[in-house]
C-alpha cells in the first residue's frame, strides 16, 4: 500500500510540473532572462504550490505526531546557515539556471523523452556521488573521515 500511495503522489506530482511546463527547460531559462524574453509564469507555479503545500504541513504537523508510513518526520536538526547550506543552495541555483532543470522537474521530462533531462540526471547522479565524496575525505589531512 505504502508504494501505490507513494507512486500516485509522485504520479500527481510530476502531472503537474509537466502542465505547468517546468519540465520545459526553455520556460524556466526564460523566467531567469530578466532582459530578453522574461516568462513570470514560474511565480505563479510556485506561488500556486506554497499555497497548497503550507497550509497542508501546518495541519499535519498539528493534527499527527508521526507519517502515516514512517515511525517520525525526518526534520532537519541543523538551524544555522554554514558552508553547505550556502555552497549547496549556489550549486543548485547555478545548475538551474544553466540547464533550465531542477531535480524535480528533469525527472517527469525523462519521461518526455527530452535528451537534455537524460544529460542533468547523469550529471545530476555525478555531482551526488562527487560530493559525497569530498563531505567524506579530508583533504588536507590527506585521508578519509570513514574508516
Amino acid at each position: 500500500m505504502r508504494y501505490l500511495v507513494v507512486f500516485l503522489i509522485g504520479s500527481l506530482f510530476g502531472l503537474g510540473i509537466v502542465i505547468s511546463g517546468m519540465a520545459n527547460p526553455a520556460k524556466v531559462l526564460n523566467f531567469f532572462d530578466l532582459a530578453g524574453t522574461f516568462d513570470p509564469s514560474l511565480i505563479f507555479v510556485m506561488a500556486g504550490a506554497l499555497l497548497v503545500a503550507v497550509p497542508g504541513y501546518a495541519v499535519i504537523f498539528r493534527k499527527r505526531s508521526a507519517p502515516v508510513f514512517g515511525p517520525e518526520f525526518k526534520l532537519p536538526k541543523a538551524r544555522q546557515i554554514d558552508g553547505k547550506l550556502v555552497g549547496g543552495s549556489a550549486t543548485f541555483g547555478i545548475g538551474w539556471g544553466i540547464a533550465g532543470f531542477c531535480p524535480g522537474a528533469a525527472i517527469p521530462a525523462l519521461g518526455l523523452g527530452d535528451s537534455s533531462a537524460f544529460i542533468f540526471i547523469a550529471a545530476l547522479l555525478t555531482g551526488i556521488l562527487i560530493a559525497r565524496q569530498i563531505s567524506n575525505a579530508d583533504f588536507f589531512a590527506g585521508r578519509s573521515k570513514v574508516a
